[in-house]
């Protein structure tokens, strides 16, 4: 994420929070801040992991309470771990993800037409959508190259 990314990530954050009465504080800032730094899609576990460096007593729940939070703010989108814990993403803008099968790694990637995806009837006449998103299962270029 670009320093004007994290910048404008910041701003949203700090407005959201506000506009919906959660404290700003240093820990929940931490919390965050690890988000928008990470590029590995982390998981609570990991969040919590990198935060406890800083915060030597912030709880695993705070972490996981915290993270949810952001999600229901729309400030944060929850990955789903692919039969794995949940993993978190701070790019809120539509993109899609490229799941590697062998070392669990996701890689966001855009692609107009994968937007442009038509809802089937059978979906749309039932349901409210919110959101689409495509995700690709493969084995990422490292893991190809182990080989």
């Amino acid at each position: 994420m670009t320093m004007n990314k994290k910048t404008e990530s910041l701003e949203l954050f700090v407005s959201r929070c506000r506009e919906n009465n959660l404290k700003l504080t240093p820990q929940r800032t931490a919390i965050y801040k690890e988000l928008i730094s990470a590029i590995d899609h982390p998981s609570t576990d990991i969040i919590h992991k990198r935060v406890i460096e800083k915060f030597p007593h912030i709880s695993l729940d705070t972490v996981n309470r915290t993270v949810l939070a952001f999600a229901d703010l729309g400030i944060i989108k929850v990955v789903e771990g692919y039969g794995k814990p949940k993993r978190f993403d701070p790019d809120i803008e539509n993109h899609h993800h490229f799941h590697c099968v062998k070392c669990n790694r996701i890689i966001d990637f855009k692609n107009d037409e994968y937007d442009e995806l038509n809802i089937p009837s059978s979906i749309f006449n039932k349901y409210i959508v919110f959101g689409k998103k495509v995700v690709l299962e493969g084995i990422c270029d490292r893991c190809r190259k182990k080989k």
